[in-house]
């Protein structure tokens, strides 16, 4: 089949059946197996807080676990369907799949064209930030998701003049703002870039402007009363919340808790994202000198799509948010893998600006680089040595926590424990006795657990009857280990990792009955 014979199958397609084969894509890699590796550190936690949640009714926002609407998603699916690692995963999953029919929406507005969207779609749908962060019980596929909404009502607003538009703009902001503490970094982006349109008469608003705007703002804050104060349980939150974030925030920041230099998030994207990039600089190049169109216009003016003006206007909001964001998430402290999803979303849209002719040669090259990535970061079946996974927990613990299935009593001497409090949330942690540290060992004496766990930096050399077994409980990624040799590392993705260890102590008989 050559190349002319796909170009008129092309054109022959709806961009509406495009659509609901890229979005019918990303759901496979995001739903699939959602369960092949462990709950990563967070994830058990943010489950866990969840659980709680749910069978208790306890929640307070803590800026250090971001905001509440996470916890009262997860509690919602897991009182509707049960709670499981499975829908620990599919949540996620089904937000960031979401975000390709968002693309869409996007498309219907005018903003961007069949084109542009398609090859937009397509790599987000395969991009392995963007498939290995829905994979994951965060905050911020979650807030990616309302910022694309966010977008997306805005541009409809200013398309389409109706109101219900501002106030889909005032929902998806405050569910934004009840997610994380940086989601106003979008919402100042957004405001700024359309601002500066509105006072060059680029765009028009409606007469009805003002009210929408209020009734939007009243929406936002009604939301955010009701998920910050708790549903009315803690009403003095609602006033608390934005001081405590900043002092928290404030406060990570100068510590450099997890820190790293500036160029931090661009050295993730050459590691995951390298084609990307490079087809983003030549995209903002094409934007910028190659094809500078119609710059003026009225929004829902009709023109060809070379010299459309809104697909102009979009791409120097795409150029706007990529400056900003990696000049704001570069200055902060703290540097963790997740963020970069918000970095990359409009690096994507650069990248797939003018993917026609011979760019097609490079696109599909994108595409099967990014679904390689996305193959090794999310598939994988043993623990890797990737920056991707920042803290995850060892696949050893499949086998501790095997061990602690077929015991009767299980003593934990260690305040390295995570994730077993999620794994054997309720009644499954009745046999578990929870020390926190290491103690005498004659605290047990008489006692007799099948299976005594230590951190291994403050364990025991023996036991009497037991036998000892060294396992991980988390790894990650150790530059210092693999600085000497990156060319090396880059292309065989081995070496050393950094872990915390457990020392599992299984009773002598228990071991044997056990083999």
């Amino acid at each position: 089949m050559n190349i002319q014979v796909v170009r008129e199958r092309y054109a022959q397609c709806s961009v509406e059946m495009i659509f609901g084969i890229i979005f019918l894509a990303g759901c496979i890699v995001r739903f699939i197996l959602p369960n092949f590796k462990l709950l990563h550190h967070d994830e058990a936690i943010h489950a866990w807080f969840s659980y709680e949640l749910l069978t208790k009714g306890v929640y307070q926002y803590d800026p250090m676990y971001h905001g509440p609407l996470l916890y009262y998603l997860t509690a919602g699916a897991f009182r509707i369907f049960g709670d499981s690692d499975l829908i620990v995963r599919i949540l996620p999953a089904l937000f960031g799949s979401a975000i390709i029919l968002l693309l869409y929406g996007i498309h219907k507005t005018g903003w961007l064209s069949k084109n542009h969207a398609i090859w937009a779609a397509l790599f987000f749908a395969f991009s392995p930030d963007m498939v290995y962060f829905s994979r994951f019980l965060r905050h911020d596929i979650f807030q990616l998701f309302f910022t694309i909404l966010l977008l997306f009502a805005i541009l409809a607003y200013i398309e389409w003049k109706r109101p219900g538009y501002a106030y889909l703009a005032g929902f998806a902001a405050a569910c934004g703002m009840c997610l994380k503490e940086d989601m106003p970094v979008a919402i100042l982006i957004f405001g700024l870039f359309f601002m500066v349109l509105i006072c060059l008469h680029r765009i028009q608003l409606p007469k009805s402007w003002k009210r929408d705007i209020t009734g939007a703002v009243f929406i936002a804050a009604g939301i955010g009363f009701l998920f910050y104060t708790s549903f009315l349980n803690h009403p003095q939150m609602f006033w608390d919340a934005p001081f405590k974030a900043l002092e928290h925030w404030t406060s990570m920041h100068t510590q450099c808790r997890l820190c790293g230099p500036p160029y931090w998030y661009l050295a993730m994207f050459l590691l995951y994202e390298i084609p990307l990039v490079i087809l983003a600089i030549f995209g903002t190049w094409q934007w910028g000198v190659k094809d500078r169109g119609v710059r003026h216009f009225r929004a829902g003016d009709d023109a060809p799509e070379r010299g459309d003006a809104r697909t102009s206007a979009f791409m120097g909001l795409m150029v706007f948010w990529t400056v900003a964001t990696l000049i704001f998430y570069g200055w902060v402290g703290e540097k963790v893998p997740w963020l970069l999803i918000h970095q990359l979303f409009p690096v994507i849209l650069l990248a797939s600006y003018r993917v026609e002719g011979k760019k097609i040669i490079a696109g599909v090259i994108t595409l099967l680089f990014l679904l390689g990535m996305t193959m090794h970061v999310c598939f994988t079946p043993t623990d890797i040595n990737e920056p991707i996974v920042q803290v995850q927990n060892s696949e050893d613990m499949r086998d501790v926590m095997a061990l602690i299935d077929s015991a009767r009593t299980v003593f934990v001497a260690s305040d390295s424990y995570l994730p077993l409090p999620w794994y054997y949330r309720g009644g499954r942690w009745d046999k578990i006795l929870f020390y926190g540290k290491k103690v005498n060992p004659d605290v047990w004496s008489g006692k007799e657990p099948d299976v005594i766990i230590t951190h291994d930096t403050d364990s025991y050399d023996s036991l009497p009857g037991y036998e000892k077994k060294p396992y991980h409980l988390s790894y990650w990624f150790s530059l210092y280990d693999n600085q000497n040799r990156a060319l090396e590392w880059y292309f065989l993705r081995d070496g050393k990792m950094g872990t915390v260890n457990l020392d599992v102590f299984v009773r002598s008989n228990k071991s044997e009955s056990i083999v």
